[in-house]
Formats: structure tokens, C-alpha cells, sequence
């Protein structure tokens, strides 16, 4: 179930973004044939393939133990509340004056973002393995903290996770054809569905919230469910 809900999401980010995408894939396909490595969209490419090399490599390292903890609503309220944490850190450690004007551009990220702050994003995004850790929001507070603004570490985050998310499915992909599996492929498809519809029209929203706007209202929901939560199933 949760393999085809993450294969739905993927989709559905993949089809927000599929211009920034395009753009990015022909642009680094065309540098790589005219040996222009300084392009644009290479550079933004090779930065999102580096912050993906830490979850990826973390997540094959302790998936059994990811595993174990991933059911356990102790340990997801935990993280949730930790999670909000993060994030108050992030908006409060961050520059006052981050909050620029929105901007999707290539070249903002392609300037901004380096190597070093790649790889500290990358990291930080690793603790999204932990349930209750908003990929998403960890990884913004990580562009944050690397004195990114708002509209470039939202922007980087966005684009940074789709590929983990559809890697981890192709990875599981074998185990979502099983005869337990034809058992239940009417919820299955119905939580497929709901998935893309969910994730779709979230993000459509939250690719422009977090651009201008701060962490904030999303740092107190998780703080008040996740106590609530601890205090539930503790």
C-alpha cells in the first residue's frame, strides 16, 4: 500500500513540476552532448543528484531498522513534535531578511546553491527516514540554515523530492507485485487515487506558500498533534 501511494505521489510531483523537469533533463542531456558542464540546468541537475546520495545511501544502510519504528505511533508523535522543533529552529536561526520576491528560476538555484550546501541539504533530508519528518520541511530548514532564502530553499526542496521518493518505490517496486498484494488492490488503487489527488493539489498550494511565507503555521501544527499524539498512544 504505501509503495503505490509513494509511486502516486511521484506522479502527481512529477506533473507539477514537469516543465521545471523538462527543462532540466534536455538541458543537462544537451550540456553533457556540447561538453558545456557549466550550463544552467546542469549544474541545478548535478546539485539535486548530490543531495540525494546521503538519504539514498542512509536508507539502503538501515532500511530493516526504518522499518521496524515506521508502524510505531509512539515513535512517529516523536518524531512529528521533533519535527516542529526543527522547523521553529530553522525560521528562527535563519536571516531576518530571506523572504524575497517568488522565483522559479533555474539560474536563482544555480547561483545560490554550491556543492557544500548540497550535500548539508542532502543530510538533512536523511531525517525524513524517521516517520514523522517532513521531507519537505526538513529539508527547507536545511536551505535555511545554509543561508538560503526562502524562495531558493523551498524551491530546491520541491524539486529534490521527487527523485527520493520515486527511487524508494522503484526500489520496493518488486514487492508490490505479490499474491498477498492481489488481495487488497481495490485499496490499493482507491489509496493510489487519493494520494495523487492529495498530493497534487497540496503541493500546487504549498509551492507558493513556502515560497513567501514562513514554516511557522506548519512547525505548530506538528508541535500540536505530535503532543497530542504522544500523549494518545504513550
Amino acid at each position: 500500500m504505501t509503495i503505490a501511494m509513494h509511486l502516486a505521489s511521484s506522479v502527481a510531483l512529477f506533473i507539477v513540476f514537469r516543465k521545471r523537469w523538462t527543462r532540466l533533463i534536455s538541458g543537462s542531456l544537451s550540456a553533457v552532448k556540447n561538453r558545456n558542464l557549466q550550463s544552467t540546468q546542469f549544474r541545478v541537475l548535478s546539485y539535486i543528484l548530490i543531495a540525494t546520495v546521503p538519504v539514498g545511501i542512509l536508507g539502503l544502510a538501515f532500511d530493516d531498522y526504518f522499518q521496524s519504528i515506521f508502524g510505531n505511533p509512539k515513535f512517529s508523535s516523536i518524531f512529528l513534535t521533533i519535527n516542529g522543533l526543527i522547523l521553529v529552529g530553522a525560521e528562527r536561526l535563519a536571516k531576518r531578511d530571506q523572504l524575497h520576491e517568488l522565483t522559479d528560476s533555474d539560474a536563482e538555484i544555480d547561483q545560490r546553491v554550491n556543492v557544500r550546501r548540497s550535500v548539508v541539504i542532502g543530510f538533512g533530508q536523511s531525517l525524513a527516514l524517521f516517520a514523522g519528518i517532513s521531507r519537505f520541511g526538513v529539508s527547507m530548514s536545511a536551505g535555511l540554515l545554509s543561508k538560503l532564502n526562502h524562495s531558493v530553499a523551498s524551491d530546491f526542496a520541491f524539486l529534490l523530492s521527487l527523485p527520493v521518493i520515486l527511487g524508494a518505490s522503484i526500489v520496493k517496486l518488486p514487492d508490490l507485485f505479490t499474491t498477498d498484494t492481489n488481495q487488497i488492490i481495490g485499496q490499493i488503487i482507491v489509496g493510489s487515487i487519493v494520494s495523487f489527488i492529495c498530493t497534487y493539489i497540496s503541493v500546487t498550494f504549498l509551492v507558493r506558500w513556502f515560497k513567501t511565507r514562513t514554516l511557522y503555521p506548519f512547525a505548530i501544527y506538528c508541535l500540536v498533534f505530535g503532543i497530542l499524539s504522544f500523549v494518545r498512544f504513550a
